[in-house]
């Protein structure tokens, strides 16, 4: 089965979207952190540098690659003040 580009593009977006809405799952793990249940360090720091790597992957490719881009610079904001409300 071959997906067309508009379909395939679609697809891109709607993964975008969902990797967002992961990545803003954090701000209740924040919110639990900043009242003194603190989480995990590794989880945000991991993530935090997985998406950094993702984002240089789209921006470095001929063709940028703003799903890519765009699904990943939220978990990097909330990876990193995910880590630091941790500390």
């Amino acid at each position: 089965m071959t997906l067309s580009d508009k379909h395939l593009k679609t697809l891109g977006w709607l993964a975008s979207l969902c990797a967002i809405a992961m990545y803003v799952s954090y701000i209740d793990q924040i919110r639990l952190n900043l009242s003194g249940a603190k989480g995990s360090l590794i989880l945000p720091l991991v993530t935090m540098f997985n998406c950094i790597l993702w984002i240089s992957y789209g921006w470095l490719r001929d063709k940028k690659d703003f799903p890519i881009i765009m699904a990943n610079v939220p978990g990097v904001v909330l990876g990193l003040i995910c880590f630091v409300t941790a500390l």
